[in-house]
């Protein structure tokens, strides 16, 4: 009987060493992962586990014990390593109070409800506001579309600060956009939109800077009116451009007589400058064949003539 067992056992003992080979490496590798943390109750705690499982196993003997103990070693690092990303912190709470921040890479916590790690996002985040309907100054209504850049830089206090950091941040916005536009007429909201933006981005990060956000910018998208505003505004628009018409139409027929009369002062100093200007106008009008061109003679001419006959008769 010792002779047909004695194979099984040998294969028992082989699979018992590789359990433990397997256990040894993977303990290696959770303690590496600990002392990488550079937390020493999570190192102490790996230890003391590590050093249980891997003792009762040796000592059992079982393969199938080992299997057991394998896998109870491989769930616990399931539950424990906890992998953060370059752009995310985790906030580590141990027996539901604050500890640490945890940085980015692989990191090892407790297990069974110790520690339990919250992960946030450190990356600009938007918030497109809802519209909202806001009675400027002046009685108008309007419908105004905004948008709010943040980021967390404080991650312990988006946390334990305020319930859900990214909806508190959305609703505040929303209640700082109806407080300060409905401050302002709606030419002041039309013509210092930029003001506007720098003043909300102001006004919401002072609020949620207790809650470890910071706000990087606010933009106001778009500003409906209603339609019969629009109408009137069209109006005022159009008649503002026939004013600037009439304007420029007045001032070109004043520069036109200034210019004018001093042509003329140059003229009426001699006279054969009118002559010359007739004759060039006479060119002019004459390029048309189908025309019929009333040409005004000089009075001199007529007195020459007259002066002329005056003296034959004499």
């Amino acid at each position: 009987m010792d002779f047909i067992f004695y194979p099984f056992e040998s294969f028992f003992r082989t699979v018992n060493f590789v359990v433990l080979l397997v256990e040894i490496l993977l303990i290696v590798l959770w303690i590496g992962f600990a002392v990488n943390s550079k937390r020493t109750s999570v190192i102490a705690f790996t230890s003391a586990i590590s050093a249980v499982i891997f003792l009762a196993s040796l000592m059992m003997g079982n393969p199938v014990v080992s299997f057991v103990f394998l896998a109870v070693l491989i769930s616990l690092m399931a539950n424990t390593i906890k992998i953060v990303n370059e752009y995310q912190r985790g906030v580590l709470l141990r027996f539901g109070k604050f500890a640490y921040v945890v940085g980015p890479g692989i990191n090892v916590i407790m297990p069974f409800g110790i520690d339990r790690l919250l992960v946030v996002d450190l990356r600009t985040a938007t918030i497109d506001v809802p519209r909202q309907e806001i009675i400027t100054k002046d009685n108008i209504p309007v419908m105004i579309d905004a948008v709010v850049y943040f980021n967390v830089f404080q991650p312990e206090l988006a946390v334990l600060k305020v319930q859900n950091y990214f909806n508190a941040t959305s609703l505040l916005a929303q209640t700082i956009l109806r407080a300060i536009l409905g401050k302002y007429d709606l030419d002041d909201i039309l013509a210092k939109r930029q003001e506007l933006n720098e003043m909300l981005r102001e006004e919401l990060d002072r609020a949620t800077d207790p809650w470890g956000v910071k706000v990087t910018a606010t933009e106001i998208k778009s500003i409906e009116l209603p339609e019969e505003m629009k109408r009137a505004m069209a109006k005022q628009a159009e008649a503002e451009r026939e004013r600037r018409a009439k304007i420029i139409r007045a001032e070109g027929e004043l520069q036109a007589a200034e210019k004018l009369s001093e042509a003329a002062s140059i003229i009426s100093k001699n006279p054969g400058a009118l002559q010359l200007r007739q004759l060039q106008t006479l060119s002019e009008i004459a390029v048309e064949k189908n025309s019929t061109v009333i040409f005004p003679l000089p009075m001199e001419i007529f007195k020459f003539f007259a002066q002329k006959q005056d003296g034959s008769e004499g």
